[in-house]
């Protein structure tokens, strides 16, 4: 019988570990960062951002939608209105893969598998070098559940966004609706 209630226990043991190491491994992704410190944290409610434009590559399907701030610069009539973006402004862009839609295969992609969160934000004080912008960039591992960051930093989207000078290197236009 004494046997018994050690195996027992011990069972009860291996699982209650398991239970703990299964609580560590889960990932709050509000804690990822990249290099210099922009944390996911810094974007909390992306999520139910206004909509300002969809983007389909050859692999990808991406929404871009912008923070309060930033749709009100769009309202002010951004980018003819000659205006930069003011500071706490921020779009994001959510990427999925590319996939048939099951209904219409031959005519309509829809997104798939979640595969990165980008974000870039206007602050100016914090990011002097880059023109106003940080930029912060996260892939996503469907196998695991969680977020890394990639790229060296919140400078990482300043090379490319230089080509959208002329418009407070900003890419996307909010269209008519």
């Amino acid at each position: 019988m004494k046997r018994k209630g050690v195996q027992v226990s011990a069972l009860v043991g291996v699982f209650l570990c398991g239970l703990a190491a299964l609580a560590v491994a889960a990932q709050d992704k509000y804690d990822v960062k990249v290099p210099n410190g922009l944390a996911f944290s810094e974007f909390r409610g992306y999520e139910s951002w206004q909509n300002v434009a969809t983007s389909v590559t050859d692999d990808r399907v991406k929404i871009i939608a912008g923070n309060p701030a930033m749709i009100a610069a769009y309202y002010d009539g951004f980018p003819g209105n000659g205006k930069a973006i003011p500071d706490g402004a921020v779009l994001s862009k959510v990427q999925w893969a590319r996939t048939p839609s099951p209904d219409f295969p031959d005519k309509v992609s829809v997104p798939g598998d979640l595969k990165e969160v980008e974000f870039m934000v206007k602050d100016s004080k914090r990011f002097p070098d880059t023109h106003g912008w940080g930029y912060a960039e996260f892939t996503y591992d469907a196998a695991s559940g969680t977020f890394s960051p990639l790229g060296t930093g919140a400078k990482c989207g300043n090379t490319c966004h230089t080509r959208a000078a002329a418009r407070d290197y900003v890419f996307t236009a909010y269209h008519a609706r």
